[in-house]
């Protein structure tokens, strides 16, 4: 049987711990190595960026990462800064990036193809400072979900600690954000996305049908003069009357596409959650994009690609 070491020299990128042990569970390891791959670890003394320098720099040619979207992101950003295809193994609990891909997320080993007879695509990333994101950067109830102590552990938990104060009114983005209608003010939630979700069809809301727009998306959610009695189902009320094109604002969402969206603000940091990951940025923010940054390379049998994605080779 031919085997991975035809694509040159791959080293996998594993987390244990995504997913609540997905690796383990689907012997992800062990069928990477009947392919020839070498499969690293992470743990508390290695982490995922610093395994796939380090691979880089042993002479392997592929990379893959097999986790969470935020363990993707990170090697993502090795793969694109060293010119490496990237075999990304849907690993984690969500998956957003892999999803979008096309790639099979009830059997995650079968990403492992694209090691012996794997087709290349170029998809675009997000940029933001020195970080890239794969996904969305995130401020609001999300980005302080993040911040809650055993977030990992207790999703639900998090999320009913922060929201209150957001339901309320009493809680906001404090910063001022850019749109093509003019500036949004202290908005209650910000999405900014590696190219623009679909909002348009219920089958596939909150999908991104192509990675290779070469432009953001951006989600804005006002904070209106009476709190929402429920704030998540007054945005995903928001979304679905947004149907085509871009909504100038009025009393709920603000949505565009753009190839940048800026942030600026008085308190000189605002928290925020990348790919899942939280973090602390200076402001003014500036994300942007990068046209065709990644090269993914993907098993021939994609079976979650929507039928009008498109990607670029």
């Amino acid at each position: 049987m031919a085997d991975a070491r035809t694509r040159g020299q791959p080293v996998i990128v594993m987390n244990p711990r995504s997913g609540e042990g997905k690796a383990a569970r689907y012997g992800l390891a062990q069928r990477a190595q009947v392919l020839g791959a070498e499969v690293w670890t992470t743990s508390a003394e290695r982490d995922a960026a610093s395994l796939a320098r380090d691979a880089v720099e042993q002479g392997a040619r592929v990379l893959g990462v097999a986790g969470g979207d935020g363990t993707v992101s990170a090697v993502a950003a090795v793969a694109s800064g060293t010119g490496r295809e990237l075999v990304v193994i849907p690993a984690g609990t969500r998956n957003h990036f892999a999803r979008d891909l096309g790639l099979d997320l009830g059997d995650p080993g079968k990403a492992l193809d694209a090691l012996v007879d794997g087709e290349t695509a170029q998809v675009d990333l997000g940029v933001l400072g020195p970080r890239i994101f794969v996904n969305n950067v995130s401020f609001g109830l999300y980005a302080d979900a993040l911040l809650e102590p055993g977030y990992r552990e207790d999703k639900p938990r998090a999320f009913a600690s922060v929201a209150p104060d957001y339901l309320t009114g009493k809680q906001w983005v404090d910063a001022r954000v850019d749109s093509p209608w003019g500036i949004v003010e202290r908005p209650q939630v910000v999405l900014i996305s590696n190219n623009p979700y679909h909002l348009a069809t219920p089958r596939w809301l909150g999908r991104r049908l192509a990675l290779t727009t070469g432009q953001l998306g951006a989600i804005v959610l006002k904070r209106p003069a009476q709190a929402p009695p429920d704030l998540l189902r007054h945005l995903r009320s928001e979304l679905r009357e947004h149907k085509r094109g871009a909504r100038p604002p009025g009393e709920g969402a603000v949505i565009w596409s753009a190839s940048c969206v800026t942030l600026h603000g008085d308190t000189g940091h605002l928290e925020a959650g990348i790919d899942g990951e939280a973090v602390r940025l200076p402001l003014p923010v500036l994300c942007e994009i990068q046209p065709g940054a990644l090269r993914v390379l993907l098993p021939k049998n994609r079976p979650a690609t929507p039928p009008d994605a498109t990607a670029r080779r």
